[in-house]
């Protein structure tokens, strides 16, 4: 297998499809890679390189003990940038791959990137606090991962319901899709998953934001059962002064799957322009 090896002996799995500028995808938790292969498919046949990398404790990437935290995330991803030398980089973040690309930018700057696309993405902060009263409380992550400790087969099971909007009326995600997002987060180590639960719901985005000086689109599911969008992406591009939001009436938290061909259109034409 492909693999990078990181500052702490870390092995992460990746793939690198095509030829061309590069778009770099980051993905959601508690998934890997191939989460992304619509639109890696879709972007390679239309003259990019692409490349998404398992973050460590998922997928095919090596479940340290240590290391699961937004910073090591980011600074992973500093290590997949250079080992493969990607220049003028257009990064794609979805869910905790978005904190994990804008935290990038807050720690390494945009000196190799481009143009970054926020995908239902969890800046600026999940966690309620008093400076962030339409957070979800603590207690609504506490749950999450008494599921992944208890049961997490079949929290896996029962989350990939609203995950995909499955719940309501009209859904048409198929049982395959369903059952692709638990065959992936089973992949994830227990220990990984667990971690990342606190570094995504934690973890303010707030300064990283602010570092973000490249074009940038901010795409959100008005449905978005996981991120509501209110808290997160419509906060976002109030912040990011260079960015466009779109808005997909409807549309789930796992919109890469269900909206695909509206996400690959989008993604094709904002890297272009």
């Amino acid at each position: 297998m492909p693999l990078i090896t990181t500052r702490d002996g870390t092995r992460l799995y990746y793939k690198d499809w095509g030829s061309g500028r590069p778009v770099l995808f980051s993905h959601g938790w508690p998934l890997n890679a191939d989460a992304w292969d619509e639109q890696m498919v879709f972007l390679g046949s239309h003259g990019f390189r692409v490349v998404a990398h398992d973050r460590r404790g998922h997928g095919r990437s090596d479940q340290p003990w240590n290391g699961n935290d937004i910073d090591t995330y980011a600074d992973d991803l500093a290590a997949v940038i250079d080992a493969l030398d990607l220049r003028d980089v257009v990064l794609v973040g979805h869910s905790t791959g978005g904190g994990e690309v804008t935290r990038y930018i807050g720690r390494h700057g945009t000196r190799r990137v481009s143009k970054i696309v926020l995908v239902d993405a969890i800046p600026p902060l999940m966690l309620q606090t008093p400076s962030n009263p339409g957070g979800q409380p603590k207690a609504a992550f506490d749950a999450i991962r008494a599921g992944v400790t208890n049961d997490r087969s079949q929290f896996y099971r029962d989350l990939s319901i609203p995950f995909f909007g499955a719940n309501r009326p009209g859904a048409t995600v198929s049982q395959g899709v369903r059952d692709a997002f638990w065959m992936w987060s089973m992949q994830a180590g227990v220990r990984g998953a667990l971690e990342c639960i606190t570094a995504f719901s934690e973890t303010d985005f707030t300064q990283d934001l602010k570092r973000v000086d490249v074009p940038t689109l901010v795409v959100h599911g008005e449905d978005d059962q996981i991120v509501p969008i209110a808290n997160s992406a419509l906060l976002t591009a109030a912040q990011v002064e260079r960015s466009t939001l779109k808005v997909y009436p409807g549309a789930p938290h796992g919109l890469p799957m269900t909206h695909k061909a509206q996400l690959n259109a989008d993604l094709l034409a904002f890297i272009r322009s």
